[in-house]
């Protein structure tokens, strides 16, 4: 009995060790092809690292508010080094003698989400180091009708240096962001007005064009007769 139990140790081990093997070749895989400036590696890799954090558990050092802006991060654009995602930032209310007060607008929300969020691109994707981020900032407007539309109220782009040089410990995210180039609007009372975004890169994709690439049939060759 003892050498079946050797035998059934010895096979449990053999398929754990494929299974290690296996996963561990996966990452290598999808780690060169990103080296390599593949989009659609890129993109699937920035894809899944947003789902997974719009469904983790809030960081008990980041503030509600903040996390609900980064877990509203979706992808907008991608380059060999470059990604880009969109994400929305709300007014922060408390109650005060029996009302509701605006505490921090959706630019300074957007602040903190930008600082937040341009930590996580730079230094927490998996299989991924991009060399430049974009991060555009949203929030809703409501018109004199009542219809609401969602505008731009902050864009950034940064670069790896730009990260390097900033303080991640100390700094607050208003001089974080600060750092890395953060563009926006201020009304005369201090209100976020609309901006436009910044353009990506030449050789930036949607990921509508990624896919659309990938599902396009393939050219067929010429021949050639001599």
């Amino acid at each position: 009995m003892l050498q079946y139990a050797i035998l059934g140790i010895f096979i449990s081990f053999l398929f754990f060790a494929y299974i290690i093997i296996q996963g561990t070749r996966a990452a290598l895989a999808w780690r060169s092809a990103a080296e390599r400036g593949d989009v659609k590696v890129i993109g699937d890799i920035v894809d899944d690292a947003l789902k997974g954090w719009s469904a983790q558990k809030r960081p008990k050092t980041v503030p509600a508010e903040t996390w609900r802006g980064i877990q509203s991060m979706q992808l907008a654009g991608v380059g060999p080094d470059y990604v880009r995602v969109s994400c929305v930032a709300e007014s922060d209310y408390k109650m005060v003698d029996g009302r509701w007060v605006e505490i921090r607008n959706p630019l300074q929300e957007g602040v903190a989400i930008t600082a937040k969020a341009a930590d996580m691109l730079f230094y927490e994707l998996p299989h991924y180091r991009p060399s430049n981020i974009q991060i555009d900032v949203y929030t809703d407007y409501r018109d004199e009708s009542g219809r609401t539309d969602r505008h731009c109220i902050m864009t950034t782009q940064a670069t790896r240096d730009d990260a390097r040089a900033a303080d991640w410990e100390d700094w607050t995210a208003d001089e974080i962001v600060q750092s890395l180039g953060a563009v926006y609007r201020l009304s005369e009372n201090g209100r976020p007005l609309p901006v436009e975004p910044l353009a990506p890169p030449e050789n930036a994709q949607t990921p509508e064009e990624i896919a659309a690439a990938a599902t396009a049939p393939a050219q067929p060759t010429a021949e050639v007769h001599t």
